[in-house]
């Protein structure tokens, strides 16, 4: 840099100033090389590998065991699992069992079982059993008899129409209850919910007090109700017509729900 400034005396001045700046730009980025190197957490501290032999691995966020989770569910089915029962006793959450697709559908069929962890089980003798085997009737879950499961209704369709309307619902089979398959399964349903009326009083109101409007005051129909009450049961015709109409089911409550 000095021969270069010698060589162009004019600028000499110029070039000495820039000479100067370049040494210090240098010597400030060197200082901050050795203060970061200073700072840094490595220094005065031990190599990784020695503290890691002296203090074991460092988890540096928490890490959940699966062990918790899996006796979370533990828990979870062997609190309605009875302990020391007969193994075919069981609730079907209670066993594992080898279900094969290949037998005749409604004949009983056997399968071996074996309860899950943390359910004891005793067979016939009273000495407790890992593996037994299970007499099941040959049928998916779904194709099970109603009074099998249990599904959610619906209070949105409408029980009077024509055609009967459907909806769908979610089933569940019983506990105790063991088939093929899933045991909770979507079917469509006739809507059957009730709103609490009653057949029978809403025809004896249909009889007795048809032609003031009673009977469609009772089942929520208060237009018709009113058009019955001021025109005298449309002369008795339109009572007898509401007689024989709620006697076989036709009329029902306005609110779509079924008769009790």
């Amino acid at each position: 840099m000095a021969t270069i400034c010698q060589r162009w005396r004019p600028d000499r001045g110029r070039c000495f100033k820039n000479y100067a700046i370049v040494v210090v730009l240098l010597t400030d980025l060197v200082l901050q090389c050795v203060n970061g190197y200073l700072s840094s957490p490595h220094v005065g501290q031990e190599p990784l590998s020695t503290r890691d032999a002296q203090h074991g691995p460092v988890i540096t966020s928490p890490v959940v065991p699966a062990a918790t989770s899996v006796s979370f569910d533990e828990e979870r089915y062997t609190s309605k699992c009875p302990s020391g029962s007969l193994c075919t006793r069981l609730p079907a959450d209670c066993i594992h069992c080898n279900y094969q697709h290949n037998c005749t559908y409604g004949r009983p069929a056997s399968f071996s079982c074996k309860p899950k962890k943390g359910v004891q089980c005793t067979g016939q003798s009273g000495q407790q059993q890992t593996n037994f085997s299970l007499s099941v009737t040959c049928q998916f879950c779904w194709q099970l008899d109603p009074s099998l499961y249990r599904c959610s209704n619906s209070t949105n369709c409408m029980t009077v129409s024509c055609p009967r309307k459907r909806y769908n619902a979610t089933c569940d089979v019983l506990d105790h209850v063991h088939c093929l398959g899933k045991r909770r399964f979507q079917k469509r349903l006739f809507c059957n919910w009730t709103g609490g009326y009653k057949w029978s009083t809403a025809l004896a109101l249909s009889i007795t007090l048809g032609g003031f409007g009673a009977d469609r005051f009772y089942l929520g129909q208060w237009r018709e109700g009113l058009g019955k009450l001021f025109s005298f049961g449309g002369l008795g015709i339109w009572t007898l017509i509401d007689v024989l109409l709620i006697g076989v089911g036709y009329v029902g409550p306005a609110d779509g729900s079924l008769y009790i």
